[in-house]
């Protein structure tokens, strides 16, 4: 099919780009987009993590963060008043030095870390378990 193959060349052309941002994609429902970035995500990627929840509990759309060859944070985002840095982990290695870097430049009041090891706050750090993202915003509500 010539649309499918023309958009995988574009995801492949923005995956090869050295200072490519997060992918979010819009569109009307039901026409494929979740199928389409799966694929494309196991096809092209060693780890993938799908977050449709995290962009509905939050304002705006998330942002992603770099600071030159030092640190990239995966996503900011708007929580009230706050900048809440978040980085996601797949596997069970959690140590983040873009994140420590962050935290220590910005100190933000909270900084969130999704992966697969238990929910836990830490001395300002929230881990959340990747099956939770869903309850992401309530979460930082109880910490209130």
């Amino acid at each position: 099919m010539e649309i499918n193959r023309n958009i995988i060349k574009q995801l492949v052309e923005w995956k090869d780009k050295p200072d490519r941002k997060p992918l979010i994609l819009q569109g009307i429902r039901q026409v494929g987009k979740t199928w389409l970035l799966k694929h494309f995500g196991k096809s092209y990627f060693e780890n993938i993590a799908y977050f449709s929840g995290l962009l509905a509990q939050f304002e705006g759309i998330p942002h992603y963060w770099r600071s030159g060859n030092k640190a990239e944070i995966d996503f900011l985002i708007q929580y009230k008043n706050s900048i809440i840095p978040v980085e996601v982990k797949s596997d069970e290695n959690i140590r983040s030095k873009s994140l420590a870097f962050y935290r220590k430049e910005y100190d933000p009041p909270v900084s969130i870390r999704f992966s697969l090891r238990n929910l836990k706050r830490d001395d300002g750090m929230i881990n959340i378990p990747l099956f939770l993202v869903d309850y992401t915003k309530k979460l930082l509500g109880l910490l209130e």
